[in-house]
């Protein structure tokens, strides 16, 4: 017979969380639960009813027991044979709870070979406790007070797959270079926000995913990237990296990597001698002045590029800077200083994001080719009608797209819709801008058009004309909000045949 053991703190039955991880609240009294069922065999079940929550672990329970769910109490003591001679025993959680150290013995697991996921976050442990479980595969600690995980603590748990010691005050000096190395199945470590300074050394090479963001990392070093050759993602976001705290080369033992995030860690430059399989670079909040023609050369796999709310102008970006990226799909470049659309774009782009920059001009040279575009934001930028140069549009007239086509033009300067819009466009944002009038041929260049965002523009009752949208059999939405006045919109039929009178279609009168 197999034994499960719950204790959660409920309120009703009909407010009891499915999820052992929260605690649902009412208006009403809490109570505590403990429910310690059979799995088969005869119906057997107890319950205990109290108003205050666990702070002391059941001293016995069954030794066929295979899941432990203490979470969400006040436990700042266990018992040998709480969770030990438990040879069945499988899942145990503990988290938001408070127990420290002191309050889990030794030999708490002894006798208990079989568990593979332990939970013990959100207590207030110090250190690794050690004597865990050998054959663990998941392990819990994050949001704890750990400094120190003690020499030899993870050497036996070398099933371990994933290790969770995020939010907690670890520094270099709490590990050692033989802390992660017995760890041979390891293949998440999660280690952000702590206090580290460098990326911890002996970090095995079946590790796929390595959380390093929000620590106070000033370099990285090849040599401790060497055993990590297996690692596909590494997040380094929000570490205080500077000009030179990641070398040339440094990620270059990294052959397999498919992700990295330097997010907000003030590099004045794209990394050099990045991995060349590398399929996408996010550097975002950084202090990137200069794109140089060859800064991207070597990292031809690039799908995605995110260099957005850096300090970008247009005359530091080489028209060839983004030639060698023929695997592109997604670029952006918002938050920038950029004047105009920077040249060599590949031709496979799907998304190009140039919001909040200072685009003063949109000419159809940077746009040739771009025959896949699915989706440009130029929102946030100086654009007026006059300055997008003739024939702009007619570069993006070949889009296939797969999804819903958007052109975001929003909060420019634009005192009218621009002419000869795209003609597979579907989305159109045209929200903060000075258009006063929609004329009769404003979209006769977009037959699929179904959204229309024209809110906060300076638009009175009539602005629109009544045939403005004639012909638009798709569009559903259009939004005039914030204007001057309420807006009179007469939305299209949705068929090209002509109603007959009388009919509900044909009584579809202006809408607002």
């Amino acid at each position: 017979m197999a034994w499960t053991f719950r204790c959660s703190r409920t309120t009703s039955p009909r407010q009891l969380s499915t999820s052992p991880c929260r605690t649902t609240s009412s208006r009403s009294s809490p109570t505590m639960s403990c429910h310690a069922s059979a799995a088969s065999g005869p119906s057997t079940s107890t319950t205990i009813s109290s108003l205050l929550r666990l702070s002391v672990a059941p001293q016995f329970l069954p030794r066929s027991l295979r899941v432990a769910d203490l979470a969400a109490n006040q436990v700042t003591e266990i018992f040998p044979l709480t969770f030990g001679e438990k040879p069945a025993l499988r899942s145990v959680y503990l988290h938001n709870n408070q127990l420290s150290n002191a309050g889990l013995p030794p030999d708490a697991f002894h006798g208990s070979e079989a568990v593979v996921i332990l939970s013990l976050s959100s207590n207030r442990l110090s250190y690794l406790p050690p004597s865990l479980p050998p054959s663990l595969e998941r392990l819990h600690l994050q949001n704890n007070l750990i400094s120190k995980v003690p020499r030899g603590a993870l050497s036996r748990q070398t099933h371990l797959r994933e290790l969770y010691l995020q939010h907690n005050q670890l520094t270099d000096s709490g590990l050692d270079a033989t802390t992660f190395s017995k760890l041979h199945h390891l293949e998440y470590l999660d280690l952000s926000h702590n206090r580290l300074a460098s990326v911890p050394a002996g970090l095995p090479r079946t590790l796929a995913v390595l959380h390093l963001g929000r620590n106070r990392i000033r370099g990285v070093e090849a040599a401790r990237l060497r055993g990590a050759r297996g690692l596909r993602y590494l997040l380094l976001q929000h570490n205080q990296l500077g000009a030179t705290g990641l070398p040339a080369g440094a990620l270059r033992p990294l052959r397999g990597l498919h992700t990295l995030h330097l997010y907000g860690n003030g590099l004045d430059r794209v990394p050099l001698a990045l991995p060349r399989r590398l399929r996408a670079l996010v550097l975002p909040h950084n202090h990137v002045t200069t794109l140089g023609a060859r800064d991207l050369a070597g990292t031809p796999g690039l799908a995605e590029l995110n260099l957005a709310y850096n300090r970008l102008v247009s005359a530091r970006v080489h028209r060839r800077a983004f030639r060698p990226l023929r695997a592109l799909r997604s670029l952006d470049l918002a938050g920038n200083l950029l004047t105009r659309l920077p040249g060599g774009l590949p031709g496979g782009l799907h998304t190009l994001r140039l919001q909040r920059n200072q685009l003063r001009a949109l000419e159809p040279e940077p746009l040739a080719g771009l025959d896949q575009l699915r989706e440009l934001s130029l929102a946030h930028n100086r654009l007026r009608v006059g300055d997008i140069g003739p024939g702009t549009w007619h570069e993006l007239q070949a889009l296939q797209v797969r999804r819903r086509p958007v052109l975001d033009l929003s909060h420019n300067e634009l005192s009218f819709v621009p002419p000869d819009l795209p003609e597979a466009l579907e989305e159109l944002h045209l929200q903060g801008n000075r258009i006063s009038h929609v004329g009769p041929e404003a979209f006769l260049s977009t037959p699929r058009l179904r959204a229309l965002f024209l809110r906060a523009n300076r638009l009175h009752m009539t602005s629109i004309a009544p045939d403005a949208f004639l012909g638009l059999l798709h569009l559903s939405v259009v939004d005039t909000a914030g204007n001057p006045e309420q807006v009179l919109v007469r939305l299209p039929p949705t068929t090209p045949r002509q109603p007959r009178a009388g009919s509900p279609r044909a009584r579809r009168g202006p809408a607002v």
